[in-house]
């Protein structure tokens, strides 16, 4: 299964939750309407004047009554705690007493965590999530949170960073990445707000029980008779409180199986089944195993990589699979025995084999490329690519590093990376980024060129990436005057080049939703015609990517997309409706697109772009951007011949 199957199925899984809601309520709505019927409709004889024959159990009217409240108050509490958590991965985060690490941070157990997050973002060609650290929790646990890629978050425990080795910590952030590529995140999330929905019941009750029991009480010692609404109260509770025990059954199932694969996919991932078993291995040694303290824990239970809440009633509503299971599943010969495990502190020490390695030059003309293989590879993180970042990361000089760690010098180093290394458009755009950003701030960029015009091309996105969670830490007003300089600086030599337009696409699309509307993409398009109009404008401008429009090589890029895409319906666009900004706005489309066809359209680019079996580092920028667009993530295309 690939990357956009596990995004239909996870979407097929969201489908099957509202079903699953949906008898819920139903239940609900006839438990409750029960147990008014018994209070409040008395018998036949109280009501038509015949004899008794028992409760009159059928009133269509409080029916009606029952089943209109019940779904307003299930219902808006479900949608009211979506909505409440529709910020992304940071409101869950914060939520459950998460704190941001600074990218700055000097905790060396803090420093580690960021760096391992650091290398799997750069592996995968996802952007650098942030990182939220729970200081209050003992246990080894950790989450990922957000509806895509663009607001996802690591979330770890501070058990997690002080006994887990380093080898251990990239084996849960790889079970975490999984759950981000797999697109678990918004099932997660969808799952909290059905969760809640259905505990209203259970808390409205216990309201009436409570307010109304005194009241009772009273009325009792004036034998004025009793008020039935405490007993209705009690039966509310009761029943709201069965309707989350069902619930957390729903949770257990959709949780259990999800967590068997990221297991098996961080094995994938890193080819080191020690690392993800020593920190299962770990949980079931320490006392405090992976249960939180937080009395939030609950809701987010099924996000954990381990078990987050204990007590659960013969592991029937446990939402994860038994610790030993998963450990025998990666590795057989493991008895079962946890006192055998050792908990020595781990080594702050970066691993030998990181070090024995650096990224390869770069080639200034162009690579072999293998269209195929790059769309196969999306979503995906592989040892290679993860030894690859690893190098990359190691091989940026301190300096460098440094710059991404902070707001301020973040956009300093963006300015940087946007400077031309043709020494003729230098004067030009310091003299642009001068009069819209101000004269410091263009000195400190022409101190820091020598330095950031010396890291390789094929280092450039990822150096953003990396400087992206300090980004998000701008101020509003500091990211509208970061988004007028950085186009000041692209304007300068009046012209756009696919680097800039890459690197501006990857901006725009990560710190744009942290300063303005987080809306998440809905699915609009499913057949290939209702999307052709877009498909054709990509295609046009990436055929003619630094060739003549009417050349052979453009024909031909253009064909061999148009082969690959399988459909009749695309068309070759003029050039005015392919430059640039027409390709934005395609993307724009196009991210509304499913799955499948989110697939077709990204390999017919990936085989214009090589229809000659070749790729420059700038076509690269640009696939790899335009994968990013559609919430896909390319990992590193250079990685392969590392």
């Amino acid at each position: 299964m690939d990357f956009f199957e596990h995004q239909e199925t996870a979407r097929r899984k969201t489908g099957l939750l509202v079903i699953y809601f949906l008898l819920a309520v139903v239940a609900i709505i006839g438990a409750i309407y029960l147990v008014l019927a018994f209070f409040f409709l008395g018998t036949s004889e109280d009501r038509v004047g015949v004899a008794a024959t028992g409760p009159a159990l059928w009133d269509p009217g409080l029916f009606g009554l029952v089943a209109l409240g019940t779904t307003a108050l299930v219902g808006g509490g479900s949608l009211f705690k979506i909505a409440s958590l529709s910020g992304g991965g940071h409101t869950v985060a914060e939520l459950l007493g998460g704190r941001l690490i600074h990218p700055d941070t000097r905790n060396p157990d803090e420093r580690r965590v960021l760096n391992v997050v650091e290398e799997m973002a750069i592996a995968s060609g996802m952007p650098v999530p942030p990182v939220y650290l729970m200081d209050q929790e003992p246990a080894i646990n950790a989450f990922a949170a957000g509806y895509t890629p663009n607001d996802a978050v690591i979330g770890v425990t501070r058990g997690c960073i002080q006994t887990l080795s380093r080898d251990e910590l990239q084996g849960v952030m790889a079970h975490e990445f999984s759950h981000i590529l797999n697109g678990d995140m918004r099932l997660n999330i969808r799952l909290m707000g059905v969760l809640f929905g259905i505990l209203l019941i259970g808390i409205t009750g216990w309201i009436i029980f409570r307010s109304t029991m005194y009241s009772n009480l009273r009325a009792r010692s004036d034998s004025k008779g009793g008020n039935p609404l405490p007993l209705i109260g009690l039966a509310l509770y009761v029943i709201g409180y069965v309707g989350v025990f069902f619930g957390r059954l729903i949770q257990s199932a959709v949780s259990r199986q999800r967590e068997y694969l990221a297991d098996a996919s961080a094995v994938q991932f890193t080819r080191n089944p020690e690392g993800i078993a020593g920190a299962l291995k770990k949980i079931g040694a320490i006392s405090s195993g992976s249960r939180l303290q937080n009395p939030e824990a609950g809701e987010a239970a099924h996000m954990f990589f381990g078990e987050g809440i204990g007590g659960a009633w013969l592991s029937l509503m446990a939402t994860h699979p038994p610790l030993a299971d998963r450990i025998r599943r990666i590795d057989p010969n493991f008895d079962g025995d946890f006192s055998k495990v050792s908990l020595a502190p781990p080594s702050h020490a970066r691993i030998d084999r990181e070090k024995t390695q650096q990224p390869r030059k770069a080639e200034t003309g162009r690579m072999k490329f293998d269209p195929v293989e790059a769309i196969t590879k999306i979503g995906t993180i592989d040892p290679q690519r993860l030894a690859y970042a690893a190098a990359l990361l190691e091989s940026l000089p301190e300096p460098i590093t440094r710059l991404t760690h902070d707001p301020y010098s973040a956009r300093v180093l963006v300015y940087g990376l946007l400077i031309d290394r043709d020494p003729k458009h230098l004067d030009s755009q310091l003299h642009a980024l001068a009069g819209s950003a101000g004269s410091k701030i263009a000195e400190q960029t022409r101190s820091v060129l020598p330095e950031v015009q010396g890291v390789e091309l094929t280092a450039r996105l990822p150096l953003v990436e990396l400087a992206l969670p300090a980004l998000r830490q701008l101020s509003p007003d500091q990211y509208r005057a970061f988004q007028r300089d950085v186009r000041a600086l692209i304007e300068a030599d009046r012209r756009v080049s696919l680097y800039e337009f890459a690197l501006l696409r990857l901006l725009m699309r990560h710190l744009g939703p942290q300063f303005g509307s987080k809306v998440s993409p809905i699915v609009r398009y499913r057949s290939a015609a209702s999307i052709s109009d877009p498909t054709g404008t990509l295609l046009t401008a990436i055929a003619r990517v630094g060739q003549p429009e009417a050349s052979a090589e453009a024909r031909r890029a253009f064909e061999s997309g148009v082969q690959a895409l399988g459909w009749d319906s695309v068309r070759v666009e003029p050039a005015s409706e392919s430059g640039l900004e027409a390709v934005s706005k395609a993307l724009d489309l196009l991210l509304e697109a499913s799955a499948p066809l989110k697939r077709d359209v990204l390999r017919a680019c990936a085989s214009a772009v090589g229809s000659d079996g070749q790729i420059t580092v700038e076509e690269g920028e640009l696939l790899r951007a335009i994968s990013d667009s559609l919430d896909s993530p390319m990992p590193p295309i250079l990685a392969e011949a590392f």
